[in-house]
């Protein structure tokens, strides 16, 4: 055997101990569903700072010319 500590795999399924209620499968759904509108929202925040840089660059465009 080598030196190093084995470590349990990250996707081995968790086994409740005695005494404690089995997890519940309606959290992981609210963790993807969390997820999902958090990537949404960034999505939206960034398309809304691309088109205000967009706004911003031809007004000063214009500004130049005149």
């Amino acid at each position: 055997m080598s030196g190093e500590p084995s470590y349990p795999d990250d996707d081995a399924p968790v086994q409740p101990r005695p005494g404690e209620a089995k997890p519940d499968p309606a959290k992981k759904s609210d963790s993807r569903r969390t997820k999902q509108i958090v990537a949404g929202a960034a999505i939206g925040i960034g398309s809304a700072a691309l088109v205000a840089a967009l706004l911003y660059a031809n007004r000063a465009r214009k500004a130049d010319k005149a």
